[in-house]
């Protein structure tokens, strides 16, 4: 019977190509090229691999080492089940090994190009309550980011770390939290939770970094994602700022400016009240934790006095705002409409998006009392920095809640087996 032909659109052909574009470890790559031949390396995988991996442009373009390492575990795979291997595998091996110099030397510092693609399930779409063509998930979102295979290359900002890979998940999983919304990111690394963001159409998204060579390559990967990079207002000389600001909010663009957090200040902040900030992997060092907590609370305060203002102005009608019961809460225990981050709404096993929206802030009157939400996701390397973190955090007036089973992201990079989704907690942080 002849070999069925692999579709590199859908899985499992998709899961592979994917794999092979964000550099999956040479393991996965092997692991789902097993699962495209029902357990073995066929020649029609071995040739899909060819025509869609390796002899294409992506191919061409792709990190050299990492494409050598790739094709002699293939061949050595094949070789060891009996199998015939393509002659075209043997010729690019060859080819790699006469003409790749030694990268022992510059591999810790090299820079390549990944493709991070986010695969959105059609069931998950209709669970979504998104149509095609009208909805941005009616389509898969493929982003090319510049990154180091250094991890600590950047002071750790040029590369993709884990929770990044789950807070961009956690964007585009549930997009009406952020549309619309003024979105602020502490430590932006790569820009790849940036790039979400403007997938899902935040009305505004500014990124910022403490270290000017993660800022620069950020400012890179936003341009191969034909994003606009608006930089410090005060770089465009001669113009009028107001004139300058204008035209950022008018366009939408990207904005990304250079902000140490020990040594940001209130005053450069207080132009921004953003509806929402975000962090990714920014709890890891104590010495940096009380600048860190310092620009959040900032952050978070601003918005809040000036919704306090709006609140006055509205005296009388709060009173009238609707509670709402959630899990059968009791009647004197019932939440207003805004307080998302300690509630988990479950529609059988999964958390229904249109009632968080309804939560969030789905009505005018819940939208007057909110104060802006901090959403952190972090991998809880040292429980010592964590609570530290909380500690810091309570002397700074600061409520910390743990939403990880309550919002929990669609699967949207399942072929990312180096990826581990469950060792990573996504917190809210408010002003209390």
């Amino acid at each position: 019977m002849a070999e069925p032909k692999l579709d590199p659109t859908i899985p499992p052909g998709l899961h592979l190509v994917s794999a092979f574009l964000s550099m999956e470890p040479t393991n996965t790559l092997l692991s789902l090229s097993r699962e495209c031949g029902g357990g073995l390396v066929t020649e029609g995988v071995q040739r899909f691999i060819w025509d869609h991996c390796i002899s294409n442009e992506a191919g061409e373009k792709g990190y050299g080492p990492y494409l050598r390492n790739f094709v002699k575990r293939l061949i050595s795979e094949v070789e060891s089940r009996n199998g015939t291997v393509l002659d075209e595998l043997y010729e690019q091996c060859g080819y790699y090994m006469s003409s790749l110099k030694d990268d022992r030397l510059v591999k810790g510092s090299a820079r390549v190009h990944k493709c991070i693609s986010f695969l959105f399930p059609d069931d998950d779409l209709v669970f979504l309550g998104c149509e095609p063509p009208s909805c941005p998930k009616s389509s898969n979102l493929v982003v090319p980011l510049r990154c180091s295979l250094n991890m600590l290359e950047g002071d750790t900002g040029c590369s993709v770390w884990p929770s990044s890979l789950y807070l961009s998940e956690f964007v585009l999983s549930f997009p009406d939290i952020f549309s619309n919304k003024s979105c602020f990111e502490v430590g932006s690394g790569v820009g790849l939770v940036g790039i979400c963001l403007s997938h899902v159409k935040a009305s505004q998204v500014i990124l910022s970094d403490g270290d000017l060579s993660t800022l620069s390559n950020m400012k890179l990967n936003l341009k191969l994602n034909q994003l606009s990079a608006e930089t410090d207002v005060l770089e465009r000389f001669g113009e009028d700022p107001n004139t300058v600001k204008a035209e950022m909010y008018n366009k939408s663009k990207v904005k990304c400016f250079h902000l140490p957090w020990e040594s940001a200040t209130e005053s450069e902040l207080e132009e921004y009240l953003p509806d929402i900030i975000l962090g990714a992997d920014v709890i890891y060092d104590p010495s940096c934790l009380p600048h860190l907590l310092r620009v959040l609370v900032i952050l978070l305060k601003q918005k809040k006095a000036y919704t306090q203002t709006w609140e006055e102005s509205c005296e009388g009608r709060l009173q009238d705002a609707e509670h709402i019961n959630v899990n059968g809460a009791s009647e004197g225990k019932s939440l207003f409409a805004h307080d998302i981050q300690c509630v988990n709404i479950q529609n059988g096993n999964r958390t229904d998006p249109c009632q968080v929206e309804e939560l969030h802030g789905g009505s005018s009157v819940a939208r007057l009392m909110k104060c802006p939400v901090a959403y952190i996701a972090s991998v809880i390397r040292n429980i010592d920095t964590f609570n530290c973190f909380l500690k810091l955090a309570e002397e700074a007036n600061l409520v910390i809640a743990d939403i990880t089973e309550a919002l929990v992201p669609l699967n949207l990079l399942p072929y990312m087996q180096s990826y581990n989704r469950s060792s990573i907690r996504l917190f809210t942080v408010k002003c209390k």
